[in-house]
């Protein structure tokens, strides 16, 4: 016999407990199976309820295998080469951010019937370099394409991974970079060249380009007459033309058929390809479509080696959701300015005063597209944070302006600039100022001695020149102010763009001049 305590009002023989002693006593039924939720509920809610829950578990575990798929798909390098970087690291979400786009040339692997490993082995060379560049606001991208045939310094390197230390190069191909020390090699050179720092970095190789231009459907391109291009073999008409796969790739690789056959022409081929890339994907849905997105993303995460503080899946969903609702109207590409290298005209040099003043846009934030619209601020000041107290005491001068030395040396080549110049320093109450002749100099720079950093920092603040180009040098005594060409009028170093410094934007579309050496009839 069961025994039982009883309750108030559940005693024996109550209504309750009676059906309590019926439940037990049937063998078809659990314990306690009166108490289920789902007890008086119609069969078709049942049945419902299970469908609903089965579709959850198996979406979940959907999602949870193409996570680990992408993720276990993804590469990744270290950022940098060893040096020394000043800024945080950004929020991916809401912070400017520069992302250094590179084309790998390597011929291991799968990109091995391009050409013997004397060609390209290891970590290769950049076959395509360029610097992506999304506002805080995600309302523009501007990307700089850096030819493969410029000749820039490569800061000294340390491989990350053996340790090996590469000296500082002088007058080298900028695709060199990091064929020695790897890709974070390529961020510290293209860190040098521009002043800024950059946030993360994707490389894909040849395949990649493939494995993308068949997942979207192909990509149409333009082209002014016929050409056939045997190093390449990119046989295109004359007109537009869908583009994918092979075609897709020797499209981006001919050295040969555009223009006149040099990179520069190359650079516009290749923007002009990713214009359109940018629009088909925003005119078919693709970012806002689960499917296509998925088939993309493992294309991509298949092919490309990123840094370490975006080798993770909700990193790279991030980047494309900042991308996705972007006018392309905003999408600016651009390319550094060159000029033949004196040495080798098969060889580009920096042109200045241009180049310098596009790095000084990028670094103020400047809209390429609208040099003329206000930067928007990287963050607003949190609602919640306190006001700033008031200082009881004003806190006296560090120094006084007027005891500072200060010299103007004029590399500018222009005998009034030195003049022009002093007169803007001392208004800024400098009052010991010397000018200097000088040599030439292409960019402008604010040296000082020991002691004299925030001399320095005041003086540069002055004339707007960036905080990038004010140096230490052993030799100066006080603070010299050396006048470069990227500083010809004014006395405000501000921004001025180089006329038509913008190629196209995504949503231009540009057919690209043939080679007249390649149109085939």
């Amino acid at each position: 016999m069961v025994r039982r305590r009883d309750t108030p009002g559940q005693g024996a023989g109550s209504p309750v407990s009676d059906a309590a002693a019926r439940h037990s006593d049937d063998k078809a039924m659990g314990p306690a199976r009166h108490l289920g939720a789902m007890r008086g509920k119609p069969a078709w809610l049942k049945v419902a309820t299970a469908v609903v829950a089965l579709a959850l578990v198996g979406g979940l575990a959907f999602a949870a295998f193409w996570v680990v798929r992408f993720q276990m798909n993804i590469t990744k390098a270290p950022l940098g080469a060893g040096s020394n970087r000043t800024e945080e690291p950004v929020n991916d979400s809401t912070d400017r951010m520069q992302i250094l786009i590179l084309g790998s040339d390597t011929r291991d692997g799968k990109n091995s019937e391009y050409g013997t490993s004397e060609d390209s082995t290891g970590y290769g060379q950049s076959d395509v370099m360029m610097m992506m560049d999304i506002s805080a606001d995600n309302k523009r991208v501007s990307v700089i394409s850096f030819p493969r045939d410029l000749l820039v310094d490569i800061p000294e390197c340390t491989d990350q991974k053996t340790k090996q230390v590469f000296p500082a190069q002088s007058g080298v191909m900028i695709n060199e970079a990091m064929k020695q020390a790897g890709i974070g090699c390529a961020v510290d050179t293209v860190n040098k060249i521009t002043g800024l720092e950059i946030d993360h970095f994707m490389m894909a190789d040849f395949n990649a380009v493939k494995e993308l231009s068949n997942a979207v459907g192909g990509v149409e391109v333009c082209i002014s007459d016929a050409v056939y291009d045997p190093d390449s073999r990119l046989r295109l008409p004359a007109g537009n033309s869908q583009v994918q796969g092979e075609q897709a790739l020797a499209f981006l690789r001919t050295r040969h058929a555009f223009a006149d056959g040099g990179d520069l022409g190359r650079i516009k081929a290749q923007q002009g390809f990713l214009s359109s890339l940018t629009r088909k994907i925003k005119d078919d849905g693709t970012l806002s479509d689960p499917q296509k997105m998925l088939k993309i993303a493992d294309v991509v995460t298949q092919n490309l080696t990123v840094d370490d503080g975006l080798a993770s899946v909700p990193s790279l969903l991030t980047i494309g959701n900042r991308l996705k609702n972007i006018d392309i109207s905003k999408v600016a590409f651009a390319a550094v300015p060159t000029t033949p290298a004196p040495a080798d005209p098969n060889r580009l040099a920096v042109a200045e005063p241009a180049a310098s003043q596009l790095f000084a846009a990028l670094r103020k934030d400047i809209d390429l597209t609208d040099p003329t619209a206000t930067p928007t601020p990287t963050a607003e000041p949190s609602e919640s944070a306190p006001a700033p107290s008031t200082p009881t005491e004003t806190a006296p001068p560090a120094y006084d302006k007027a005891l500072q030395p200060v010299t103007v040396a004029n590399g500018t080549g222009v005998p009034a600039r030195a003049q022009e110049i002093t007169q803007a320093i001392i208004a800024g109450g400098f009052t010991q100022v010397a000018e200097l002749v000088a040599q030439p100099l292409e960019k402008t720079a604010v040296y000082y001695g020991p002691g004299f950093e925030d001399v320095a920092a005041d003086v540069a603040v002055l004339m707007d020149i960036p905080a990038t180009q004010v140096l230490p040098a052993a030799g100066v005594s006080g603070v010299q102010v050396y006048l470069g060409t990227d500083f010809m009028s004014g006395t405000k170093m501000g921004v001025a763009l180089p006329t038509d410094i913008v190629n196209q934007t995504a949503g231009d579309t540009v057919c690209q001049q043939a080679n007249p050496e390649l149109i085939t009839r």
